[in-house]
Parts: structure tokens; sequence; C-alpha cells
């Protein structure tokens, strides 16, 4: 490989690890303030979603995205943690659907739909991130695919 072709790999695997830490990071805080604050939690499902939920649900909601977070931090089964990291902030995009449709809103001399735009490229960088999971090099699965 020449001294081009070589910067180039790691430009891209450099870009990849910061894409993934960065979106692994955005959705962990989100898992971790699920066990901090599950009563919140209870709330917003009631009512964003119209569904009750238990006290104990946000604890095994909040459990089983933080292991998802960790696996995509670590490029672990990457088609599956990235698409369930895709899938989980879809759910998120979803529900606030109606800001994205009116997104310059003014209430009280405030925009309040402009932060669903950071929804948004939130989305698409999870897309990305999953349709370049194969050229993630410094990922937990590529290292154990070279010692193989």
């Amino acid at each position: 490989m020449d001294a081009g072709a070589a910067r180039q790999e790691w430009r891209e695997a450099l870009g990849l690890l910061i894409l993934r830490l960065g979106l692994a990071w955005f959705l962990f805080v989100w898992a971790v303030n699920k066990i901090l604050a599950p009563g919140q939690y209870v709330k917003i499902w009631g009512y964003f979603h119209g569904i009750e939920i238990g006290a104990g649900a946000p604890y095994i909601m909040g459990g089983a995205q933080i292991a998802v977070c960790l696996a995509m931090a670590a490029g672990f089964w990457r088609p599956l943690s990235y698409g369930l990291g895709f899938a989980m902030h879809a759910v998120t995009v979803a529900v606030i659907f109606p800001s994205l449709i009116d997104p310059f809103a003014i209430e009280n001399g405030f925009p309040t739909n402009r932060n669903s735009a950071i929804a948004v490229a939130a989305l698409a960088s999870f897309a990305a991130l999953w349709l370049l999971r194969h050229r993630d090099r410094w990922s937990l699965d590529a290292w154990r695919a070279r010692r193989k």
C-alpha cells in the first residue's frame, strides 16, 4: 500500500472512530438518564406514546440501551449495534416528527422547534455510521477479524 492510500485509510478509520464514539456517547447520556430519573421516563411514555409503563421499565430500557451504547463504542457486532443505535434514535425522531414539520415556530418570542433539527442530523449520522461499518477498521470487530 502506498503512503497516500495508507493516509486515506488512517483518516477514514479516525473519522469513523470519532463518529462512533460521539454517537455512542449521545445515546449513552439518554440511556443513563433513564436510570437516574426513571419517573421522568414513565411520564414521557404516557404523554408522547400514550402508553403507561411500569416503574421498572425505564431501568430495563436504560440497561439495554447502555449495553447497545457500549457495543457501539467498542465497534462490537457492528451491523447489529450500529443498527440498534439508529433504530433507538429513529423512535425519538418519529415521536418529535410534528416539530420537524414546523422548525421555525416561535412561541413567546422563542424558537421552540429549532433543537429538533439536531435530531435529524444525529439520525443522518447514525445512518452514515451503519452504511460505512465495513470501513470501520479501528473497531473491535475489525481487530478480531485481523487476529483470525
